[in-house]
């Protein structure tokens, strides 16, 4: 048996079923993988494509040994079979490519087909005991033993979740206290308790529920006639000028859905008296005034006053609420009827009573529920600027609540407190488990019942705190009925969760002649840094790690609204994850600005540092830890390429090299097939191994092999590019073979040297770079037609559309396209009139935005009365303009005049800009007007250029594929 052992994940990974099956888990978020619904965390993967890199990266390549080894497995006689049963193993029961295929011509034709997914999500298919006996039979074959499976910064916990179904020995370890709690209620506990917990579950929670309900039921009164379910705010300040209190309403509707229109209207005076403060009527059906409805008194950050008319600023508003003169205002109730109807009510007096009386009760506990550490105590630190909500007087976290919302969860925290005792003298070893999961309703009852939550208008729902992977102050939220609703529904959610996860894993490797055998499991949660685990050196086979995404998700600031109540629930279980004030964001492996406020304009590059830094030294803890055989395989979805830059320099310096990478679609499609503006939308697998030391002194430049980035990243393009990744994903799937390179050289010496002469190490996005411009170099050619340039300002136009397919598009990315398509920046662009920039953004000009007039008469753009073009783009733009202005007889004219009609450049960049550009319709209009226009000017005077089909999107229904099914 080899010293070494090839893995699967480094000659083979199915990623275009992953890519299909990912999309497909997370295609209708009431079908998500019951995970997903325990306790929120942020930027879970999809369980299907954790399943397969686990795993693949455990499994060994297919060999005519392993067919030998076990003659009676027909899943081992050959290569194919053997992908198949990896496919198998991972729940992909059936032909997710065909069955793609069907949907998309379903989707272009607009016909009904029954459902072309004959079988089930992948998640949900129970892999048979005979193939999990197998297939420990191959590991401990090739390893020895079963072999370990670490992630150091787990998170949600697919990874470990997924490896552990399959019987497979797992490491879980976060840092976050929120994150291991997560990792213990929704892989370790299911895994080891399976559900036999689930009764228990239902009898203590009944009685928690029952307890909370008792003690606030006074402060939520409903009538005979309805069942109150939601209450509905708005914030509210003073009018700076009469003193009278100004509801803070984007719009007044509540629900929209035709003939069952409900909105508010806002009473000023009544009876010709003026209001101190404005009451709410409600108005249902043909009595809704949809204009009025439609008009709030507020919009970007700025409100005007109903008793004036007049503007108040942003800045009066955000002094009004540090100065505590922002209030909250009742202005609608959601009721149920005793015939199930839905409807709204104006608030009544019953109603505030109740909220006064809530008020009152909190005033006189929360001293008490301070000093004995029921409330949380602790203030919002620094955020991000753009989770800064403290300028709206959120001081402390409990100011995130209104006092009657802060007695419900306060009164949770009591009850639970005082079940503790209950359910440990009842149940002995099997209490922990129980009051653990129970603690978990908790965080589902935060997200759901906060000033921070709201009212989905056109789902009729509440809309959660973190709908957004960030903090955002809401102008208009929600409340929870607290007493009879809220927690009831918690808890029903908490068991349908824990059901399905444990369920899920009970029916995995179940043996068929022994219901109550299950497959044994066994898990590890580990709460601290994932650059200090406590593993012994070399016990880990397989480091499967997902780790933060550079600057995408700031997970500390945002579980600290959790964290600071549960460490008063869970911290009474696990005290040693919650030992701190709040969560750790100085040992935080993320790109966090907030930590450098103070450091000016050298925050961000600060930030970087510290991010490169604290994954480097993750990276060297997984080489510590891992076998010397091992494999250590990380997920990266980012667009930025400083992102990609930080998370090489930390491979590359602790210890690793890259052997392969694969580029996996796991992220939600765009609606109406235009990709988002700001979208990764793979997920891109770096696949590694420990780096031995090298024996040649000689120092290796980049110089010395360019030539071998470059062929790497247009061999994986062209790959990738058959296989359909396009866009910024097909950029992105060239950073893994460029990084390969490099690793396989390191270190690798930059080919300037620093400002003191000396040689100084490689920067990963030199390389990247490099890598760029072959990509710009193979879809020029594949655009046009031919491999040759046409100029630059035209190649950036034809590579930003057929990077990113849409007008709009992040100014990073854009700057890294415009070096790669000729050393050109932005600003060029912005002077030549091809873009705007703003805010992080860059759009590209249409033909009217881009016309010169007096004195620009010879810089670049539209100049109808040019004599000639430096750059094809304008004289195109100037051929669509006067096509727009004065028809197309007045554009062939022009065509004439300069000739075009038979210049093989401007036809090259007609062919790639149809090419390029969205060929996409919306109700019979095209999406990007210019695209219509090259259509009617090619099919009347350029026959030569072939046009692509249009799609006409109007049939489609938004990220719901179900709609286009016969479900049976």
């Amino acid at each position: 048996m080899s010293t070494k052992p090839r893995v699967l994940i480094e000659d083979w990974l199915p990623v275009a079923e992953l890519g299909i099956e990912s999309r497909r888990e997370r295609g209708a978020a009431s079908a998500l993988p019951p995970l997903s619904f325990l306790h929120i965390w942020w930027a879970r993967r999809p369980l299907v494509a954790s399943a397969a890199v686990a795993l693949a990266g455990v499994l060994p390549a297919w060999s005519e040994e392993l067919a030998k080894a076990f003659p009676e497995a027909v899943e081992l006689q050959d290569e194919a079979a053997y992908r198949r049963w990896l496919l198998h193993l991972v729940g992909i029961w059936g032909d997710p490519i065909i069955a793609r295929r069907m949907y998309d011509v379903a989707v272009a034709t607009g016909q009904r087909i029954p459902n072309p997914y004959t079988y089930k999500q992948a998640f949900r298919n129970a892999i048979p005991r005979t193939d999990i006996d197998l297939l420990h039979a191959v590991l401990i074959h090739t390893w020895g033993e079963l072999p370990v499976i670490a992630d150091p910064t787990a998170g949600g916990g697919s990874i470990p979740w997924a490896a552990s179904r399959l019987g497979l020995p797992v490491v879980a370890n976060d840092l976050n206290g929120v994150a291991a709690s997560v990792l213990k209620a929704g892989v370790e506990i299911p895994a080891t308790r399976g559900l036999d917990l689930l009764p228990e579950l239902k009898k203590w929670g009944g009685i928690l529920v029952n307890r909370v309900e008792e003690r606030l039921k006074e402060y939520f009164p409903s009538g005979k006639a309805e069942t109150v379910a939601t209450y509905l705010y708005a914030n509210a300040i003073p009018c700076p000028r009469t003193g009278r209190l100004v509801p803070l309403l984007p719009d007044k509707w509540l629900r929209k859905t035709a003939g069952k229109e409900a909105a508010v209207r806002m009473l000023t005076e009544y009876d010709g008296v003026e209001l101190p403060e404005p009451i709410f009527e409600v108005a249902l059906g043909r009595d809704v005034d949809k204009t009025d409805a439609s008009t709030g008194t507020t919009a970007r950050g700025k409100a005007i006053s109903p008793y004036d008319n007049l503007i108040i600023d942003g800045d009066d508003i955000k002094q009004a609420a540090q100065t505590g003169q922002m209030k909250q205002v009742l202005y609608a109730v959601a009721i149920r009827k005793p015939s199930g109807e839905r409807t709204f009510r104006a608030p009544n007096q019953t109603d505030l009573d109740a909220i006064a009386a809530a008020e009152a009760k909190y005033a006189e506990v929360k001293d008490l529920w301070l000093a004995t550490g029921i409330l949380p105590s602790e203030e919002i630190p620094d955020l991000i600027p753009k989770h800064e909500i403290r300028p709206y007087g959120l001081t402390f976290w409990t100011d995130m609540f209104t006092p009657r919302m802060a007695l419900v969860h306060g009164t949770f925290v009591e009850e639970f407190a005082g079940l503790v005792s209950d359910v440990r003298d009842a149940l002995g070893d099997l209490a922990d488990p129980v009051l653990f999961e129970l603690a978990l309703m908790q965080g589902k009852a935060l997200n759901y019942n906060s000033r921070l939550a709201s009212w989905h208008v056109s789902k009729q729902v509440m809309r959660s705190v973190f709908e957004r992977h960030d903090f955002s102050f809401k102008w208009t939220f929600a409340e929870f009925e607290g007493a009879t609703a809220l927690y009831a529904w918690c808890l029903d959610q908490l068991l349908a969760a824990y059901g399905g996860i444990a369920r899920l894993l009970d029916e995995t490797g179940a043996s068929t002649s022994d219901l109550e055998d299950r497959l044994p499991r066994e898990v590890t949660v580990l709460q601290g840094s994932g650059a200090s685990l406590a593993l012994p050196d070399g016990a880990v086979t397989h480091v499967c790690m997902d780790p933060p995404y550079y600057d995408n998700v700031m997970y500390a600031e945002l579980a600290d609204f959790f964290y600071v109540w549960e460490k008063r629930t869970l911290g009474r279980l696990v005290p040693e994850y919650f030992r701190d004030a709040l969560t750790d964001k100085d040992n935080e492996a993320v790109a966090n600005i907030a930590r450098f406020l103070t450091m000016g304009k050298r925050r961000q590059e600060l930030a970087d540092l510290d991010y490169e830094t604290k994954m480097t030294s993750i990276f060297a803890e997984c080489r510590r830890v891992l076998s010397g055989d091992g494999v250590l395989s990380v997920m990266f979805t980012h667009k930025k390429a400083d992102a990609w830059d930080t998370l090489g320099m930390g491979l590359l310096q602790a210890g690793f090299t890259i052997e392969t990478s694969w580029p996996v679609n796991t992220e939600m499609e765009s609606g109406l097939h235009i990709r988002a503006l700001n979208s990764a939308q793979s997920t891109i697998m770096l696949v590694c191994r420990k780096r031995e030391d090298r024996t040649s002194d000689v120092k290796v430049y980049l110089d010395d092999i360019e030539q071998e980035i470059r062929r790497a990243a247009r061999e994986a393009a062209t790959r990738y590019q058959h296989d359909g990744i396009e866009g910024v994903d097909l950029l992105l799937s060239t950073y893994g073979p460029t990084l390969s390179v490099i690793s396989r050289s390191w270190p690798v010496y930059s080919s300037t040297p620093d400002e003191d002469g000396r040689d100084k190490l490689l920067r990963p996005e030199d390389a990247l770079a490099l890598a760029r411009e072959e990509i710009v170099d193979l879809r020029r050619s594949r655009l046009v037609g031919k491999a040759a340039k046409v100029d630059t300002l035209t190649d950036f136009v034809l590579l930003a559309w057929d990077t990113f397919a849409a007008r709009e598009f992040p100014f990073d990315t854009a700057r890294l396209l415009a070096l790669a398509v000729g050393g050109l920046d932005i600003d060029t662009l912005e002077r030549a009139k091809v873009v705007s920039k703003s805010a992080g953004k860059v759009t590209l000009l249409s033909p009217s935005e881009r016309v010169r007039r007096g004195g620009d008469s010879n810089a670049p753009g539209v100049r109808p009365e040019a004599a000639s073009f430096d750059y094809i783009i304008d004289a195109v733009d100037t051929t669509l303009y006067i096509a727009e202005h004065d028809g197309m007889p007045a554009a062939k004219r022009f065509l004439d005049k300069h000739g075009y009609t038979n210049e093989a450049g401007f036809i090259s960049t007609l062919q790639g800009l149809v090419n390029a550009m969205p060929r996409t319709k919306l109700k019979g209009e095209w999406v990007v007007p210019e695209a219509g226009r090259l259509d009617i000017l090619c099919t009347l005077y350029f026959p030569d250029v072939i046009l692509p089909e249009a799609t006409d999107v109007a049939t489609l229904v938004e990220d719901k594929p179900e709609a286009l099914f016969e479900m049976e």
